[in-house]
C-alpha cells in the first residue's frame, strides 16, 4: 500500500503519557506458572502499557479506573485477575462482564477462554440480545463460572431468575463510556445491586466523562485510577483529507481504493442508506465489498465481521452504531466516505487502524461545505490539518484483488462438541487440503467458519460436503 509523506498527530489535550513497559514481563507478575505458560503459548510476550500499570493493583484485589483505547490489550487487564479468583469447583457466576455490544461481547468472551487454558473446566457463557434466551438459559442451568453479556440482556436474566449473580467477586465494565453514550445507566444500576457488595469492580473506559466519574464514586471502593494514552501517537496513523463534490464522492472513493490499495479497509459512512448506496456502488465498480448496518440481522451481521476477519472480503462499509465491537489488530486503512459531526467520534473511527505497532492510515473525503467539520477535528487535535483536492491523486487503472479467502460455513459448534482442531484436521487429514490454505478457524455457539484460500475454496467445500468431522456429517455452505 502507498505510504503517504506526512503524518500527523492524532493526541487529546492533557492525555497522560504511556509508562515504560520495555522491562516488564507477565512474570513478574503473582499468577500460576501454568497461566505464565499459557500466556507465552499464546504470544503474550511483553505487557502493554495498559496491563502494566493495571495488573499489579488488580491482582492485589484493588478496585480500578482503567483509562486506554480499544485494542490497548485491556482485556487481559481484567480477564487475568478474575481467573485468579476463579474456584472451578464452585460452579456458579463469579465473574460477570458487562459490554456494551454482542461484538464485542463475543471477543472478550473469546479471549477469555483463550487465557483460561491453564485451567480445567472453566466455563464462559455469552449473554446477549439478538439471539433466542431459551438456549442462554440452558446453558445457565448446566452452571457457568463467567458471564459476559450486554446489559439488557442480563437485566432479562435477572428478572426472569434464570441467573444469579450472588457468588460475584469481581464486577468488570468494559468500555463503560459507551455503554452510558448507549443509554444503559438504568440497566447497569439494577446489575450492579444485584451483586455483593464485598465485591472488586474493574472500570475501563477511553474516555473520563463526569458520568463515569459518578458511576464510580457510587459503586467502586477507593478505587485506583491508572491512564495511559488513550487515543494514537503520531507513529501509528496517517491522516490524509481529500476535498471532492458531494456528487463525485462515489467515484472519489474508487479513486482512493485504486490509489493507496490497502488489503483491507473499513469505509465509514454516517447513515444506512448510505452504507447500501456505497456498497452497491463498489461492487459495480469491480471492488468486493460487504455492507454492515443497524437493519441487518444479528446472524448475518455476526457472519460479515466473521468474513471480514477471516480476510474473505476486503471493504467493510458500515456505520459507527453497527462497527462498534469491530477489534482487528491488522487493519491497513480507514475511509470517512464522509467526516462525522463530531471529533470524538472521527478519533474512534481512525483508532481502528494503527493498532499493536503497526502503522495505519486514515483516509477522508469532504465537500467544501463541510470545512466546519474539518476545522472541529483540527481544535480537538491542536493543530491545523491540511488537504488536498482528490483529483491531484494520480489515476490508476488497477483494480483491487479479490480478497485472498473465501469463508465456508460449517452448521455445528461448540453445542455440537465442535473445535477448531477438528476442523483442521478434517481438511488436511482424509479431505487433503495443504495445511497452507487453511486460514482462521472461528467456532460459535451453533456454527463454525473456516477460511480457505480462494484457489483451494471448492476443492475444501467438496471435501467437508462428502467427509465427516469428527465422525459426523455436517451441512457446509459457501458464505
Amino acid at each position: 500500500m502507498t505510504r503517504p509523506s506526512v503524518l500527523l498527530h492524532c493526541r487529546p489535550r492533557n492525555t497522560p503519557t504511556i509508562p515504560d513497559v520495555s522491562n516488564l514481563s507477565f512474570s513478574n507478575l503473582a499468577l500460576p506458572d501454568a497461566q505464565l505458560q499459557n500466556l507465552d503459548s499464546l504470544g503474550y510476550v511483553q505487557m502493554t502499557a495498559i496491563q502494566a500499570a493495571a495488573l499489579p493493583l488488580a491482582l492485589s484485589g484493588n478496585d480500578l479506573i482503567g483509562q486506554a483505547k480499544t485494542g490497548s490489550g485491556k482485556t487481559a487487564a481484567f480477564a487475568l485477575p478474575l481467573l485468579a479468583r476463579l474456584n472451578p469447583q464452585h460452579f456458579s457466576v463469579q465473574s460477570l462482564i458487562l459490554c456494551p455490544t454482542r461484538e464485542l461481547a463475543s471477543q472478550v468472551a473469546d479471549e477469555i477462554r483463550r487465557l483460561a487454558r491453564y485451567q480445567n473446566n472453566i466455563k464462559v457463557v455469552t449473554l446477549c440480545g439478538g439471539q433466542s434466551i431459551g438456549p442462554q438459559i440452558g446453558s445457565l442451568e448446566h452452571g457457568a463460572h463467567v458471564v459476559v453479556g450486554t446489559p439488557g440482556r442480563i437485566k432479562d436474566h435477572l428478572r426472569k431468575e434464570t441467573l444469579s449473580l450472588a457468588n460475584v467477586n469481581t464486577l468488570v465494565l468494559d468500555e463503560a463510556d459507551r455503554m452510558l453514550e448507549m443509554g444503559f445507566i438504568d440497566d447497569i444500576e439494577a446489575i450492579i445491586t444485584a451483586t455483593p457488595s464485598n465485591r472488586q469492580t474493574l472500570l475501563f473506559s477511553a474516555t473520563y466523562p463526569d458520568n463515569i466519574q459518578s458511576l464510580s464514586a457510587r459503586f467502586q471502593r477507593a478505587p485506583q485510577r491508572v491512564s495511559v494514552e488513550s487515543l494514537h501517537t503520531e507513529h501509528d496513523i496517517a491522516q490524509r483529507f481529500f476535498v471532492c463534490q458531494k456528487s463525485d464522492r462515489l467515484p472519489a472513493l474508487v479513486r482512493l481504493l485504486a490509489h493507496f490499495k490497502p488489503q483491507t479497509a473499513v469505509v465509514f459512512c454516517n447513515t444506512k442508506e448510505l452504507v447500501r448506496e456505497v456498497c452497491a456502488y463498489l461492487g459495480q465498480s469491480g471492488i468486493y465489498a460487504l455492507a454492515l448496518h443497524g437493519d441487518m440481522e444479528q446472524r448475518d451481521r455476526d457472519q460479515v465481521l466473521i468474513q471480514f476477519k477471516h480476510s474473505s472480503c476486503t471493504i467493510l462499509v458500515a456505520t459507527d452504531v453497527a462497527a462498534r465491537g469491530l477489534d482487528i489488530d491488522d487493519l491497513p486503512a480507514v475511509v470517512n466516505f464522509e467526516l462525522p459531526r463530531n471529533a470524538e467520534v472521527y478519533v474512534h473511527r481512525i483508532g481502528r487502524t494503527g493498532r499493536a505497532g503497526k502503522e495505519g492510515i486514515a483516509l477522508s473525503l469532504f465537500a467544501d461545505a463541510e470545512r466546519f467539520k474539518l476545522h472541529g477535528i483540527g481544535e480537538y487535535q491542536q493543530r491545523e490539518l491540511e488537504f488536498e483536492a482528490v483529483e491531484q491523486l494520480p489515476a490508476s487503472g488497477e483494480k483491487l484483488p479479490l480478497p485472498p479467502f473465501v469463508t465456508l460455513a460449517i452448521a455445528g459448534g461448540r453445542k455440537e462438541k465442535v473445535r477448531a482442531g477438528d476442523i483442521l484436521g478434517a481438511l488436511t487429514g482424509e479431505a487433503g487440503i495443504d495445511g497452507k490454505a487453511v486460514g482462521k478457524i472461528t467456532v460459535t455457539e451453533y456454527s463454525a467458519y473456516v477460511a480457505i484460500a480462494r484457489d483451494a475454496a471448492d476443492q475444501a467445500l467438496g471435501r467437508l460436503l462428502n467427509g465427516k468431522i469428527k465422525g459426523r456429517k455436517f451441512k457446509v455452505r459457501k458464505l
